[in-house]
């Protein structure tokens, strides 16, 4: 007899939801994390401070009201650290009150420790010298230790001049100038972000692009909005050192070129958070980026082992990381599971947003998947004039003979809100037909779901027409007026 039915080893996203799930199923359940950490990376250094981030960004520079007010338009002139961080801190401690109430209200234990495999059923727990240690053993344990940045061993990080992405919450001042190592999703939001604070922003990506899993032509737009807020890239290129002075930093390339800046941002991927969990004992082992092997279902090798979140890979996003706890703990304990991998939206914070499901056009083309183009534009809608946004645009990606939808790709305000739509009528199994006929609130964004299908639909009607094959009237829309 056990402890416990599950233990958690981490309270992020996937720890959280893979606790409460088992403790809805009635289960014995506790949850090993350190008292500074409650909710895990994602919300003390992650994904919520960097949105807070975003938003106050967006609030005091005025940025997204400028199209309507003028360029010039600025809710506070002289923004400082401590304004972005107010807000900050102030939600960090609100999530974390809620993240353990949650666990409480729901019988969830909670064990304030770094845990450690001693046996493959084992854990201690070292509460870091406030007692002693505490060993509990369980029937199924699941791993969401999460990730940190990958630090390069060259590089000698001060936490001022040179930081990783856990150290921009950390700065004492905003930089005049920024260089960003890595056009990963992590280092293009952050780059919007002091950008949009007038901050020069020099991007260094050894890639020839960034985000090549997105739509070519919504990263293109991405490219071009934040050239318009004078970040500059330079793709192809590596940094082979970078020499910390007392005012600033300077950038060397394997090129030889030499870029000077306040502050250098490396985001060059992330760590598994795995080198203290003693994986061996457990009779696990992890690859060189900390990362754990799992199967479907988020088994490991060892059977009543699970794994979730960042610490198993791609996606590694706080959404994806919330489900796979709660299939790891309902496959523990013999719960039917249901899940449409391939639906899962993936959001990136930039300024402005890009929000997708499904597959891209270069993705389709590869596998000679035919489909056609359904576009809208925020600029041909009334809310799109209302807020101020001329540049959103809503991609739908349809097949011609089953008419569902293939993809939806969505860049502009509200772009990780609104792409929910595409995807509850493609997992319904839903065609672009039910949003022809669809009637939408006047005036939304909501609304371009209806223009850009009907743009497909006139296109594929088109081709029909052109074919000689009887079809009905195509009904006129906004994207292509009559």
């Amino acid at each position: 007899m056990h402890d416990f039915d599950l233990l958690v080893i981490g309270s992020g996203p996937g720890g959280q939801k893979a606790a409460i799930a088992a403790a809805k199923l009635g289960k014995r359940v506790a949850v090993v994390e350190r008292p500074e950490m409650m909710g895990g990376v994602c919300l003390q250094t992650g994904t919520i401070p960097s949105k807070t981030l975003r938003e106050a960004i967006l609030y005091l520079t005025g940025l997204d009201q400028r199209e309507m007010y003028g360029q010039s338009y600025r809710v506070k002139e002289d923004i400082t650290i401590g304004d972005l961080t107010a807000r900050t801190q102030h939600v960090v401690s609100r999530e974390a009150d809620v993240v353990r109430s949650q666990l409480t209200r729901n019988r969830v234990t909670i064990l304030p420790g770094l845990a450690h495999f001693t046996e493959p059923n084992v854990v201690e727990v070292d509460r870091g010298g406030e007692g002693m240690n505490r060993r509990v053993s369980a029937d199924n344990i699941v791993i969401a230790t999460g990730t940190r940045p990958a630090r390069p061993a060259s590089v000698a990080f001060d936490e001022k001049t040179i930081i990783d992405a856990d150290g921009i919450i950390q700065l004492e001042r905003i930089p005049r100038s920024m260089i960003v190592v890595g056009a990963g999703v992590i280092g293009i939001e952050y780059a919007s972000m002091f950008a949009a604070l007038g901050t020069k922003v020099t991007v260094v990506e050894q890639r020839e692009r960034m985000l090549d899993f997105c739509d070519l032509e919504v990263v293109e737009a991405l490219k071009y909005h934040l050239r318009d807020l004078a970040v500059t890239f330079r793709f192809g290129e590596t940094v082979s050192a970078v020499e910390a002075h007392p005012q600033g930093a300077i950038a060397h390339l394997a090129s030889g070129k030499k870029i000077p800046a306040d502050t250098v941002l490396y985001s060059a991927g992330r760590q598994g958070q795995t080198e203290e969990l003693n994986l061996e004992a457990a009779g696990l082992t992890a690859d060189k980026r900390g990362r754990i092997k799992v199967d479907e279902n988020y088994q490991t090798e060892v059977p009543h082992i699970y794994a979730v979140g960042d610490v198993i890979g791609f996606p590694a996003l706080a959404a994806t990381s919330m489900e796979q706890g709660r299939q790891a703990a309902h496959h523990a304990f013999g719960e039917p599971v249901h899940t449409a991998h391939l639906l899962q939206p993936i959001g990136i914070y930039s300024i402005p947003e890009i929000s997708f499901i499904g597959q891209t056009e270069d993705q389709l083309t590869q596998g000679c998947i035919p489909f056609e183009v359904g576009v809208s534009r925020y600029r041909e809608l009334a809310r799109g004039q209302i807020i101020g946004d001329s540049y959103g645009v809503l991609k739908l990606l349809v097949s011609p003979e089953t008419r569902q939808l293939l993809g939806v790709h969505v860049f502009g305000t509200g772009a990780t809100e609104l792409v929910h739509i595409g995807q509850a009528v493609a997992g319904c199994g839903g065609t672009v037909d039910y949003l022809v006929d669809a009637v939408f609130n006047y005036p939304t964004l909501a609304e371009s779901y209806k223009i850009a299908a009907l743009d497909a639909t006139n296109r594929m009607r088109e081709i029909t027409r052109l074919s000689g094959d009887e079809a009905p009237e195509a009904e006129p829309s906004v994207a292509d007026p009559v």
